[in-house]
């Protein structure tokens, strides 16, 4: 069989029917198995930096997996990005990369590059050297990927490998998708010690996504009647309307949150590895009794002292604590500590809700969420918007709300979003996105329009990367607006209509709710830009004051 065929084959095989990327000419003989076999689409991208941000999105809104194919060299590095920020989510990613010909590596050919220059930012790099062995290579990586925890997989494939006709050696790899259950004693004392709290508290990572766990952590929580925090990466595993939801732990955490979390007597800590970022660099103070429930033994204890460690699925874990605390009867009266926080939240942000444009991105978020059907999944770039957007812009499920972790690397809010409306053919998709970041990205409008995409982009346009440049203004010698372009603002409008994708503007939150219901009921897609105000506070001091 052609190789490029059996790659294609095994793919569908294995559930992946996606495929994100640009071709190159080492690429041609993957693109025509795939070009001329049903049930598996190619998705061209503009830029490679955008196909593993479009297959992290893909993942993260649906819980399958998607592949990448890229060119050696510039192709692979470019997507190296979103690699990375799939390996700190645990995502699970098939990136299949193109090598330079064996014949001629070490003579400086056309994009060489070694091939352990990627070794850091996958979980692992599995480079093919018989072209015999390429399907069952492509068969382990899939299997790599998919267990836990997850994360990306380069499968790097020679170019002469992929058109030659070869038979292909099988080997039995099965999805090492076993559920890691939780040591007995552990399990014991954590509920013994949860059973006996008066005051507990839940926090809540993104590993509860990934172990589609939040209906098990809503029974824990309602058992317990603790207020759940969820961490950045774990927003949307509790539904932010529930009378248990206390907010998000991050850089802009309000001091009630923060106290909350102080005051509890006993934390429940479930798929989080509690990193620094979330943890402003582990000073935030937590429960003195801890339990840490994580899938990576590195992840438990880092930067604070544990009571109980339980090295284990969220899932499972969640649902024999669940269990143990119904056949030991409890069931804890509840109380107004979430409702209390989310009260002050709500105080707080008062004065940043004024309808006058420039409207705040505060307001505009807000008004996004009003006008959002329930069950529209919303793909989030990182930069200033996204941190008061963790604070004021509710979640409502597991895979209706996609931001990026700790890599926080910007430019992901539409890709990612292309990814989702994929995933999910059927549901409403929205990006939204800052000016900055947008910019970062802007060659997948085009992606939308040429692949008739009906993905709705709001871009909260402050001409500015307000967030380094307040802080640049605040706390160093330099002008408040220094990395601002007010003086050549961008017009999205033209942007975008020369791109091929409809749009608006709009400045006040009425026309922006009216811009937003034109843009859900269209089949094709549709760019809101939405002037915000540039002299608005951040959110990480305005939250703190």
């Amino acid at each position: 069989m052609i190789v490029g065929r059996a790659v294609t084959e095994r793919m569908i095989e294995r559930g992946i029917d996606t495929v994100f990327g640009i071709p190159g000419k080492q690429s041609l003989p993957l693109n025509e198995a795939i070009e001329h076999r049903d049930g598996i689409d190619f998705i061209v991208a503009r830029h490679e930096t955008a196909v593993t941000h479009q297959a992290w999105g893909y993942a993260e809104t649906s819980g399958r997996m998607a592949a990448t194919v890229v060119i050696p060299g510039p192709g692979d590095m470019n997507a190296m990005n979103g690699l990375k920020n799939a390996l700190n989510d645990c995502t699970p990613m098939l990136h299949v990369a193109i090598e330079t010909d064996p014949r001629l590596r070490g003579g400086d050919a056309i994009h060489e590059t070694p091939p352990d220059t990627y070794d850091p930012i996958l979980k692992e790099n599995l480079i093919v050297t018989n072209p015999n062995s390429v399907a069952a290579t492509v068969d382990r990586a899939i299997s790599i990927a998919r267990s836990s925890p997850r994360g990306p997989v380069r499968v790097g494939i020679p170019k002469p490998h992929l058109a030659m006709d070869v038979t292909q050696v099988d080997i039995d790899e099965d999805d090492d998708e076993g559920v890691h259950h939780p040591p007995e004693e552990p399990l014991a004392a954590a509920v013994d010690l949860l059973a006996a709290a008066d005051d507990p508290i839940l926090i809540a990572g993104g590993g509860v996504r990934a172990s589609n766990a939040a209906s098990s952590l809503r029974k824990v929580a309602e058992r317990l009647r603790s207020p759940v925090v969820t961490t950045y990466k774990g927003k949307g595993v509790f539904p932010e309307d529930h009378e248990l939801s206390a907010g998000v732990l991050s850089a802009s955490a309000s001091p009630e949150l923060l106290s909350l979390m102080r005051t509890a007597d006993v934390g429940l800590v479930v798929g989080s590895d509690l990193d620094a970022v979330a943890t402003r660099g582990f000073t935030v103070e937590l429960p003195t009794q801890l339990v840490h429930v994580a899938l990576d033994i590195d992840d438990i204890g880092t930067g604070y002292d544990l009571t109980i460690g339980i090295v284990a699925d969220a899932s499972a874990t969640l649902d024999m604590l669940d269990t143990r605390l119904t056949a030991a009867g409890v069931s804890n009266a509840g109380d107004d500590r979430a409702s209390n926080v989310r009260r002050a939240i709500s105080r707080r942000i008062e004065p940043l809700l004024d309808d006058m444009p420039p409207i705040t991105s505060v307001r505009a978020l807000q008004t996004v969420r009003e006008a959002l059907p329930r069950e529209a999944i919303v793909a989030v770039d990182a930069g200033g918007f996204r941190v008061w957007g963790l604070n004021v812009f509710d979640a409502y499920g597991p895979r209706r709300y996609v931001n990026p972790g700790s890599w926080a690397t910007m430019g992901t809010g539409l890709p990612s979003a292309i990814g989702a409306q994929f995933a999910n053919p059927e549901m409403p998709v929205v990006a939204v996105t800052g000016d900055g970041g947008l910019m970062m990205c802007i060659h997948e409008l085009h992606t939308l329009a040429a692949e008739g995409i009906p993905v709705t982009v709001v871009v909260l346009n402050n001409n500015d990367y307000a967030i380094i440049s307040e802080e640049a203004g605040r706390r160093y010698e330099l002008d408040p607006d220094e990395y601002g372009w007010s003086n050549a603002p961008l017009d999205f409008i033209s942007i975008a209509e020369g791109m091929g994708v409809s749009s608006t503007r709009v400045r006040t939150p009425g026309e922006l709710s009216d811009a937003i219901a034109d843009g859900l009921s269209s089949t094709s897609p549709f760019l809101v830009e939405v002037p915000v105000d540039p002299t608005e506070p951040q959110a990480s001091e305005f939250m703190n004051e």
